[in-house]
């Protein structure tokens, strides 16, 4: 791998990194109501799964998702399906406002596990990112080099970059919890959210035919 495509590789990977999506949504939420510290299992998950789906893909699971189109249709289905409940799950939450001032935690803050868990499961269930791992990755890895190496430095990279913007919107969800303090803006907030998540469930199925 030369130095220029790895620098182009920065690049991309920093401008699709920055692009909202369910991880970014979900740390940013988690972040506003158990606040930063705690929103690091959920960042932990969201990453832990990532390379788990880069890992698959690197030991040829997008190969055998070439040859059985039905596994990764139904791989789609379940993880839109998935998005969505969480989506409405999200609308539906009804609870109690939690009280910004009271050291800014929700009063029924997660275990750390909890928030690893559901981190996760957020990401996991987005097979875009298994696509990605095994559309982009290899465009920048040389054939004439040994493999490994250039995919511990990608990945490397990658982590270094995805946790860099993980902090900003975590960071983001902190401010923005400042400004919604009253039970009715956390509550538009979390329908607000809540749409977003059904909006990538859909978008996902809508993808399942492409």
């Amino acid at each position: 791998m030369t130095l220029q495509n790895w620098w182009i590789f920065v690049c991309a990977t920093f401008l699709i990194s920055a692009m909202p999506g369910p991880n970014m949504l979900h740390v940013m939420t988690q972040s506003m109501r158990h606040g930063f510290r705690r929103a690091a299992f959920t960042m932990a998950g969201c990453m832990i799964a990532l390379l788990s789906l880069f890992g698959l893909s690197a030991m040829g699971m997008s190969a055998l998702l070439s040859a059985l189109p039905q596994l990764l249709t139904a791989i789609k289905v379940i993880g839109a399906v998935y998005l969505i409940w969480v989506g409405i799950k999200a609308w539906r939450d009804d609870s109690a406002p939690f009280d910004i001032d009271a050291d800014g935690l929700d009063p029924r803050a997660r275990s750390g596990t909890e928030l690893f868990r559901q981190g996760f499961l957020i990401s996991i269930s987005n097979p875009k990112a298994l696509i990605f791992a095994a559309a982009f990755f290899p465009q920048f890895v040389s054939p004439a080099l040994p493999k490994a190496p250039q995919f511990a430095i990608l990945l490397a990279t990658f982590v270094v970059i995805e946790t860099g913007w993980y902090m900003t919107y975590a960071t983001g969800g902190r401010t923005l919890a400042r400004y919604l303090r009253s039970a009715e803006w956390q509550r538009r907030f979390g329908r607000a959210s809540g749409a977003l998540f059904v909006a990538f469930g859909l978008s996902l199925l809508a993808w399942r035919d492409r």
